[in-house]
């Protein structure tokens, strides 16, 4: 059974160890060195040469809560102190690796001490902290921010290796792989581990100190005369408790992904040099549209005046100012938003509880604490017998730490007429619940099954996900305009290695000319820079939404305002430019030509289109009551066959593109040239969206015959656009 360490606490002034003592002299031997910052790749400005760079004193004196101090094992040859952070993310990672490293060296003299110097971490949470994370080193309160001020540390999961002289051998991050809003797939350079081998080694690290990437430490602020006669001309109650409401509380709060409560104002203050930092690097409010072109109905973006606000308020130290005029913090929820923020007791946004429930699996999916994870897929009967219009739709995940992204595709029947690719809905951290207007849905055909496709980023901390899906449905004859999603791609890419700003174009092939734009999802994956949609018009091309930069963290999909009318729209075009370059901190393989794949260290090139377009009056889809021919009737015919009597110059022409298709498909998927493709030659994608579509008699082989007639029913369904107007 694991024990978690005691958790001691910091102060001066208490017998110690003299190895742990400020030796007489030492402050007087220092003398400041001027240091050369190398690029070498590393995150934030790279690797920087001298450890002395930064002022630096001997350790605070620390004593145990139980008054034992923490010292020194006379074999001990070096020792290691990590400044952790109960909820910081990056530091919450480094955790556990941490201890990994202590069992590496754990018989080679190296000895370890956990910090916890942020104002917000109780005693409480660090023993919670440390059993969560199987930390097995001693872990000590720095209640003074004395070490912290000590070794002027100012951020999380930095470490400081030092010899039982009290001289700094090594001080900076653990690794490359982790930072605050980039993860690695893998670990390029172990500059702790490194820093470690060389000194056990009687040598100077050849890197000595690099720069810390985890959450900012926020120092308390010491109390001066004015404070008792000024009044804090900015205070949380105020006027800032308004602007975390509006931009930060749907996922800063109890049980949503955010790594903190922003309404808990025991935590707040020692949040704020943080939060203040991600605003000003635009990593908070996640949102990454360019102003100057389209108008968003899910719009993130803080203005200039809020975030002059939240300065202003940091500055002053975070006051919290008169907080019973806010009443219960616990209940706050942005009434401005488009779409409702009352959350019932299982967190579903639409007002009321949804008609249908669908997780998943009948059981959770274990995700490890560290490591990178594919993308996994599960397939669910959700039981629907008769055909379904979906009127908003939702995916709660199990556990929002570690679900970075969602996407539900629904997967009909193969005789099922069906019109797009199946997108149901998505979720991404702070996206709000699909909402259709009045009027507006999607179908579901009867006996069709969901595919969930679930991106999981691990946390630090082993745990399980069982996401679910909740739908609510509104009646057939109240459904004026069907919503679908259609796709624009390019898979016959090739980035090559060390290119900055590789351009791939893609194109919609179609979408109904009488029909509406309602939302876009751009998805590239880590080597994705910058996104630009553009429709083309007679009198010329208007960029409809501009992403200058491209983040696969946040998965978003941008909702228009105003629904935009397809009429005028003769092209909709985009091109996603990438970053295969050593200057993009989540490369994982600069030098590698990169193609289409569906593993995040492969690319790709796509975008999803949520469309709209109006019903026939006798309340069924057009293209339903305009099909020349059946399913069962195209079905009939073989590759080879002699047309049927009757049959029409475009039914042969579909015909005739239905056999190219199917040439082409077996030119690129058939492998081993046997005339069919293969479940195990099959990307992952194709297994899991279109090849039980495909593979009509079940057999787990694609056939040229099944690839002719899904090219038959694809000319058939795309004829009866053309007669509506679609393209």
């Amino acid at each position: 059974m694991h024990s978690p360490p005691k958790v001691r606490d910091s102060v001066y002034g208490h017998p110690m160890r003299d190895s742990l003592r400020p030796r007489a002299g030492w402050t007087s031997n220092f003398f400041p060195i001027v240091f050369a910052i190398c690029t070498l790749g590393g995150f934030f400005g790279g690797l920087i040469e001298n450890p002395m760079s930064r002022a630096l004193a001997a350790p605070p004196e620390t004593i145990a809560v139980d008054k034992f101090p923490i010292a020194w094992n006379p074999d001990s040859k070096l020792r290691v102190y990590a400044f952790l952070g109960c909820d910081c993310p990056v530091a919450k990672l480094y955790a556990r690796r941490l201890e990994e490293l202590r069992e590496r060296f754990a018989s080679r003299g190296v000895e370890w001490v956990g910090v916890m110097s942020n104002p917000q971490d109780s005693f409480a949470d660090i023993e919670q902290f440390a059993q969560e994370m199987k930390i097995q080193f001693p872990i000590l309160k720095d209640t003074e921010q004395t070490h912290a001020q000590s070794w002027k540390v100012t951020r999380t999961a930095e470490v400081i290796v030092v010899n039982p002289q009290d001289q700094v051998v090594y001080r900076g991050r653990v690794d490359d792989q982790y930072a605050p809003g980039i993860t690695r797939s893998k670990t390029t350079r172990e500059d702790l581990a490194n820093a470690l081998e060389s000194a056990l080694a009687g040598k100077t690290p050849e890197i000595s100190m690099t720069e810390p990437v985890g959450c900012k430490i926020a120092y308390a602020r010491k109390p001066t005369p004015s404070d008792q006669t000024e009044t804090p001309s900015v205070t949380y109650a105020d006027s800032v408790v308004a602007i975390f409401n509006k931009h930060c509380t749907e996922c800063h709060r109890a049980g949503e992904i955010g790594p903190f409560d922003i309404n808990d104002t025991a935590e707040l203050q020692g949040w704020s040099e943080m939060i203040l930092e991600t605003i000003d690097t635009g990593r908070m409010p996640p949102w990454h549209a360019d102003p100057a072109h389209g108008r968003f109905k899910n719009t993130r973006s803080i203005s200039r005046q809020e975030i002059e606000t939240v300065r202003q308020w940091v500055r002053d130290g975070a006051p919290l100012g008169d907080l019973s005029k806010l009443g219960d913090l616990s209940k706050l929820g942005d009434a401005s938003k488009p779409h409702p923020t009352n959350l019932s007791q299982d967190g579903w946004r639409f007002g009321r509880d949804p008609d249908l429930i669908v997780p998943m699996s009948t059981k959770g999916y274990k995700i490890p604490a560290s490591g990178t994870v594919d993308y996994q897929y599960f397939v669910v009967d959700p039981k629907i017998t008769q055909d379904r219009w979906v009127s908003a739709a939702q995916v709660i995940p199990g556990d929002p730490s570690v679900v970075h992204h969602a996407i539900v595709f629904i997967r009909p029947p193969d005789d099922a007429e069906f019109i797009g690719i199946g997108w149901l809905t998505a979720y991404v951290p702070g996206q709000m619940a699909t909402l259709f207007p009045q009027g507006y849905a999607r179908k579901i055909p009867a006996g069709s099954k969901f595919v969930f496709q679930m991106h999981y980023t691990p946390n630090g901390q082993a745990t399980s996900d069982l996401s679910k899906i909740g739908l609510t449905f509104v009646d057939e004859p109240t459904v004026t305009h069907e919503v679908y999603t259609v796709v624009g791609i390019d898979q016959d890419f090739e980035i090559p290695p060390g290119a900055t700003d590789h351009q791939v174009t893609a194109r919609v092939a179609r979408f109904p000319k009488d029909g509406e734009l309602l939302a876009v999802s751009p998805h590239m994956h880590v080597r994705g820079k910058a996104f630009e949609l553009r429709a083309g018009r007679a009198e010329g091309s208007e960029i409809l939404l501009k992403v200058p930069r491209y983040d696969f963290n946040w998965q978003h999909t941008y909702e228009w305002t105003e629904r935009i009318p397809l009429a005028d729209i003769d092209t909709l075009e985009f091109t996603a430019t990438f970053d295969n370059s050593d200057a993009n901190p989540t490369n994982p393989s600069p030098g590698e030509f990169v193609m289409w794949g569906d593993q995040t260290w492969e690319e790709m090139a796509v975008a999803f289109f949520e469309v709209s377009r109006p019903r026939s009056p006798s309340g069924l889809p057009a293209s339903q009551n305009n099909s020349a021919r059946s399913i069962a009737a195209r079905s009939n015919q073989a590759d080879g066959q002699t047309p049927k009597a009757g049959m029409s110059t475009s039914e042969q022409t579909a015909d005739s593109a239905a056999t190219e298709y199917a040439d082409d498909y077996l030119a690129k998927w058939d492998t081993n040239a046997d005339g069919k493709v293969g479940w195990e030659e099959a990307p992952k994608v194709l297994r899991d969206f279109g090849f039980s579509r495909i593979d009509r008699n079940n057999d787990r082989e694609i056939s040229r015959e099944e690839l002719i007639q899904a090219g038959r029913s694809s000319a058939a369904r795309n004829g009866s656009n053309r007669q509506q107007g679609g393209r």
